[in-house]
């Protein structure tokens, strides 16, 4: 068994989409073993987005995370990390296949209704983050 963390973030918690997304989680096998809804202050969002400092689209993310509720989420299925990967779709909403959650719910790029460890050693820093 393997767990991943994932986040429901707060364009789609503002479009209230919650339900729907745990709906789909909960169809594809994911069992949920951590829930948190918090509002992310702006230092918590660089402290968590810290890997990403250097880079252009940081200053923007980090706002944008915290500019509302989130939904942090502890997911656990066999092969979660890629499971996870494969529901959630790609980055961008446009791209992403049919059916997945950004392609349904995802405004753009940015604004992709949720997040996902892209590997199992990024999903435990992430997890133990949300989850001490």
């Amino acid at each position: 068994m393997e767990t991943t963390f994932g986040v429901i973030k707060p364009d789609a918690v503002a479009a209230g989409k919650i339900g729907e997304i745990i709906k789909i989680i909960e169809k594809n096998g994911f069992k949920i073993v951590g829930l948190r809804m918090e509002r992310l202050s702006l230092e918590k969002a660089q402290k968590f987005y810290e890997v990403h400092k250097a880079r252009p689209f940081y200053n923007d993310l980090t706002k944008y995370m915290s500019s509302g509720p989130i939904v942090a989420l502890a997911l656990e299925k066999e092969g979660a990390v890629k499971a996870w990967r494969q529901v959630m779709g790609a980055t961008n909403p446009a791209e992403a296949e049919e059916g997945t959650i950004r392609k349904l719910y995802g405004e753009n790029i940015e604004r992709n209704a949720v997040h996902g460890s892209d590997a199992l050693e990024t999903a435990k820093a992430e997890l133990a983050f949300f989850f001490p």
